[in-house]
């Protein structure tokens, strides 16, 4: 009878340590259990996405005010377009303000971050409200394209400094 009582407080213990692995795994994959925060969406469209992916983090000064929630491609222009959901609380985003692409670290994940706008009434500032968009944005910086311009430079730089007594 002692056994099972020592049993049935390891096995317990187990169930409260997965379900602690569980919740930690969710907040670290940027999941959320609850699904009341009321958000509101943007739209913003860029010329290169990179490897931006749903659900990638929207920041603000790097606090994060809400989600990617769909990246499709719009069929007129041919350029990507990227849906955020905002958190209702953060509805002051002034109109004047830029949605860009950031990497976290060299390699990291990428993120939307967005520069508040100047906002003045008597000049025609308004705030984003739902369903509208992001007038001026910022692709993301593909790391494969710099490396190759910074080649392709060297490489016709070198020609011109091995003869420079052809001229």
């Amino acid at each position: 009878m002692k056994y099972l009582k020592s049993e049935i407080y390891v096995g317990i213990f187990m169930l409260l340590g997965i379900a602690a692995s569980v919740v930690m795994a969710l907040k670290v994959a940027g999941l959320v259990l609850d699904s009341n925060t009321q958000t509101y969406t943007l739209h913003a469209s860029f010329e290169n996405i990179g490897s931006l992916r749903v659900r990638a983090p929207v920041r603000i000064g790097g606090v994060t005010i809400g989600r990617v929630e769909n990246i499709r491609l719009d069929s007129s222009s041919l350029t990507p377009v990227v849906d955020i959901a905002v958190e209702s609380q953060y509805n002051t985003i002034s109109s004047e303000s830029k949605a860009s692409i950031q990497t976290a670290g060299l390699i990291g994940e990428q993120y939307i971050a967005i520069t508040p706008g100047f906002y003045d009434e008597e000049l025609g500032s308004t705030y984003l409200k739902d369903g509208d968009s992001f007038t001026d944005t910022g692709s993301a910086v593909v790391l494969e394209d710099l490396l190759g311009k910074f080649l392709y430079n060297m490489g016709s730089g070198d020609s011109e400094k091995k003869n420079p007594e052809e001229k």
